[in-house]
């Protein structure tokens, strides 16, 4: 693979994560379709893409997945669609963001892995970054959001530990998708009394299932193999920044002192747990 492809592959991988977010908010913010619903179509296109590529590969996905690592990825969808009822693109994406890379790093802590002195110092800026997003004040997100957005963070984060050293991980991610579609069936069926389903809705729900997940994923695990484990990590930092450039280009967003501020914190303090993980 070139640079020149490798590039253009990341560009699109990160373009998709970060759409992800501004889909499920043009989705959600004006009722044009539930939560539940969102939840259940993203899940199933999914499904449906990776399925397709799986085929076009001629692998089989008989034993492909497991039900934990569905059901972890049931609740990063479902938490991660209610929270974008209220929460901006950008303030969501960042707390997304930065609950995967404390849960991933916070699981290695706790496996035995030794941190530097940068490595703490980054942890903390990160987690001060967090707080001080979240802090009560005029331009806070809804503490319910907020929550429900942490626990999308956590379990994307739980779900990322488990796809590690699963074999090919587009399969692998097909697997899991497929066993992930009764899981958002059952909550698509419980929420059924608040239903609602605009075309434009459904839409934005099948983007972000079929492309922004199933043909992002696709990508970014074909670009994965030409990068370092640290260049990888590095990347997905624009993912939030992206989004937030969605957020105002397209939703009319605005970006606030404090989210200036939690953002360069956050973003800035993975960069030093990379940065200084790499020099290890």
């Amino acid at each position: 693979m070139t640079r020149g492809t490798l590039a253009f592959l990341v560009v699109l991988a990160m373009t998709a994560f970060a759409a992800n977010s501004l889909l499920c908010r043009m989705a959600l913010r004006n009722g044009a379709i539930d939560p539940g619903s969102f939840t259940a179509i993203r899940i199933a296109s999914g499904a449906a893409v990776l399925w397709l590529i799986a085929r076009l590969r001629d692998r089989t996905m008989t034993s492909a997945g497991s039900w934990w690592s569905a059901a972890a990825l049931f609740a990063y969808a479902a938490a991660f669609s209610f929270a974008y009822v209220e929460l901006p693109a950008a303030v969501g994406a960042l707390i997304l963001f930065c609950a995967v890379q404390v849960t991933m790093i916070g699981y290695g802590l706790w496996k035995g892995e030794r941190i530097g002195r940068i490595q703490a110092a980054g942890l903390a800026l990160a987690i001060a970054g967090l707080v001080t997003l979240l802090s009560p004040g005029l331009s806070a997100p809804s503490p319910g959001s907020a929550a429900l957005m942490l626990a999308a963070g956590i379990a994307w984060g739980i779900y990322s530990l488990r796809g590690k050293g699963s074999g090919d991980p587009t399969i692998a991610t097909a697997g899991n998708f497929l066993r992930a579609v009764p899981l958002a069936v059952i909550l698509s069926l419980a929420t059924l009394a608040s239903a609602s389903a605009s075309a434009a809705g459904v839409l934005y729900a099948v983007a972000s299932g079929g492309l922004a997940s199933g043909v992002g994923y696709a990508i970014w695990y074909a670009a994965l193999p030409g990068l370092t484990a640290t260049k990888a990590a590095t990347i997905q930092l624009s993912v939030p920044v992206v989004a937030a450039v969605g957020g105002v280009v397209l939703l009319g967003e605005a970006i606030t002192p404090t989210l200036v501020v939690s953002s360069a914190a956050i973003l800035g303090g993975i960069a030093l747990v990379v940065a200084a993980r790499r020099r290890a």
